[in-house]
Order: C-alpha cells, then structure tokens, then sequence
C-alpha cells in the first residue's frame, strides 16, 4: 500500500521542516539588513536588529550648553537645557563627569567639575549648571549618561546614500553605474545565445554535435582563466577600460551556459509545430521569431535571473574590466568594499548600501522565480 500512486511518504514531514529551515537561513539575514537600513548608528552600535522594536540602553557622551548661554540669577551663573535637545528624547539612569566612572552619580544628585562648576541631571535630560563665577570656554561641559532610548526609525540612510549628490559615500552614482553595466550584459548574451541555440537545435549543418559538445567543455572553464588573455586582448583593440569592454567579457563568460539551456529548452518543443510552420512557407528568422522565441520564454527568463543576479553582485570581472582611477565607472560591490576600508564605523550607512544593492536582485527573482523551475527542468524528460 506504500507504493500505491498518490499516497503521501512517511518523510514529508522531513520535507517541509528542512524547507521552513533553509527558508528561515535566508530570510533572517535579509530581514535583519533591511531593519538595520533604517535605524541610527547609535542604535546598530548598542543593540541586535531583532531588538529594533524595544528601548535600548545606550552609554552616551553629551554636552550641556556653551558658557555664552548663561544667565546671572543672584550670586550665581546659571546653564539650563536639555541635554539631547529635548525631553522625551530618552531617560537617563545615571551619568557621570569622567570618561573613568560614567555612572558615579544618580538621577537628582549634583555633581561637581574641576572648575568650580556644578551640575544636577534629571531623568528626561534636564540640567542645570550652576558657578559662583562667569563661566567661560566655547564649548559646554561633558556628560556622560547611560539613558533608555526608545526605537528610533528613519529614512534618512536612504536619503543620504541615493538621494544626496554631495554624499561621501558615491552609492547613488554606483547603482547607476550598476545598471549601466548588468542590463546590456544580462541582454546581449540572451539575444546572441537565442540565435545560436535555435541553430544548434532545429538546424543541419556540419560539425554541430562538435559546436555542442565545445559549449558543453566551456561550461568547466573556469572564470578566473580568461581574465588576463581576454584584458590584453581588449587593451589591444581599445576597449579594455571601459563599459564596452565589460559588457563583453560577461558575454563571453554568460554565452556557454545560456546556450546549453536554451538549446535544450528548444529541443524539447513539439517539432510538429516546426515542421507544419515550414510547409506553409516559413522561413527559418519567421520559425524562429513568431514560434520559438515565444514558447521559449521561460527558459529565457531563467538564465536572465542567473545573468542577472551574477553580473549584478560581480566584483571581480569589474575590478579587472573597470579600471578607472575617477570614480566614475565604480559599481556598488567595489564600493561597498571601499566603504568596509574607510568608513567602516558608519554601520547604518553599510547597512542601507548593503541593503540596496540585494534589492533589485531580489525584486528581479521574485518577479520572475515562477520561470526558473520550467526554464531549467526543460528538457529532462521527455
């Protein structure tokens, strides 16, 4: 009765657990980078993404109000204000005066500086500095609290890496940049790999099992192999820094694989339909763009995700092929790299280039993944 047609197995159970499992793997991530996109570097710095939706304890270093704030009441200068600018913002536990004992005095009590001045915080920030004697410098007092601030959510990571044109960081140039480079290089290859597949499956001519069988050895040569012959190569015919010459290269890297799987795609068409579209008079060009291309769209859409989603998050093609000392032609994996080396402390500005630079790979799978199974099972059975 176990074998019996339509019956479910004893495993299926063990099925959707490592499914959920491998489901959860990926999502956590993603979902942890894209909260992360929108929260304050001193929120990231002090607690997990999965704690975004709770109050976090932060140390902070503040300062009160510079001395020329100050006003004479009787005897004494005063400086009063809140200490992050407004109340509500957080409410400190303890403080402190020294770098050495942050949390030496309570909420209420007074401290007193080197200086003569006096200082009593309260919970919601408030302060208030008292001397016996003008108080002078240009900058106020350091305060080092530990306060519970509540969740803090903002989009001004994305304003700043997208949408800032005098931004440090260059991500918006680099995204364009981006797609400057993956559309044509994710084009060229479906265009040029589609001619040659429907020739390799419904066309006779000599040597084509030795053309298939040459695209089939080049899907094992590895990438790594051909950077250097084909970048002297193309310094020699005066594209080897610049769009043109990348573009080429993931051509060249993309055609091998993309053949393969649209000629087996093909293959696996009704050839009745090929054969009934030449008896009424259709020529090879009217065979291959009115029937072929059409039904053979989900093995189309399948390799577009694949050259996609790889010259999208490519590095290595792009250092070798885009060499520009400007700037101008920087991808966002090569900038992002750049970003872990000199501005590594900014993590919410990571957090957000990170996190736009998986977006559009993301919003391309998901729009298309209902034809990467059918594009890539083509062909397996018949």
């Amino acid at each position: 009765m176990d074998n019996i047609a339509g019956s479910k197995p004893h495993l299926t159970w063990a099925v959707h657990i490592s499914v959920a499992v491998l489901v959860a793997l990926w999502l956590f991530p993603t979902v942890g980078l894209f909260v992360s996109s929108f929260r304050t570097a001193d929120q990231i710095s002090t607690s997990g993404w999965w704690k975004a939706m709770f109050p976090s304890e932060q140390s902070l270093t503040l300062r009160t109000a510079a001395p020329d704030t100050q006003v004479q009441q009787g005897d004494l200068f005063v400086i009063e204000g809140n200490l992050f600018g407004q109340a509500g913002k957080a409410e400190i536990s303890v403080f402190g005066i020294s770098s050495k004992d942050v949390t030496a005095y309570s909420i209420g009590e007074t401290a007193e500086l080197r200086n003569g001045r006096k200082v009593t915080v309260q919970s919601s920030g408030d302060y208030r500095m008292t001397a016996s004697e003008p108080m002078t410098g240009s900058r106020g007092s350091r305060v080092f609290v530990t306060a519970q601030t509540p969740p803090e959510f903002t989009t001004q990571n994305y304003k700043n890496v997208l949408f800032d044109p005098d931004n440090r960081e260059g991500m918006a140039k680099a995204f364009f940049n981006t797609l400057t480079v993956t559309i044509p290089a994710t084009i060229i290859p479906i265009l040029v790999a589609a001619f040659a597949a429907y020739a390799l499956a419904w066309m006779d001519f000599p040597g084509r099992a030795l053309l298939i069988a040459a695209i089939v050895a080049l899907l094992v040569v590895p990438l790594q192999l051909a950077l250097i012959p084909l970048l002297k190569f193309h310094n020699n015919i005066g594209i080897g820094k610049g769009y043109l010459g990348v573009w080429m290269a993931h051509t060249g890297f993309g055609l091998p694989l993309a053949i393969y799987l649209l000629r087996n795609y093909m293959v696996s068409l009704p050839r009745d339909i090929i054969e009934n579209a030449r008896v009424d008079g259709a020529s090879d060009f009217q065979i291959f763009t009115r029937i072929i291309l059409p039904l053979s769209f989900p093995a189309l859409a399948s390799f577009a995700i694949f050259q996609f989603l790889w010259t999208w998050n490519d590095l290595l093609v792009a250092l070798v092929f885009l060499i520009d000392a400007t700037g101008e032609t920087t991808v966002m994996t090569k900038q992002i790299v750049e970003l872990l080396g000199t501005r590594g402390g900014n993590w919410e500005i990571l957090a957000t280039s990170a996190f736009v630079s998986i977006a559009v790979p993301l919003a391309v799978f998901f729009a298309m993944q209902k034809y990467l199974v059918r594009g890539l099972l083509a062909g397996s059975v018949k």
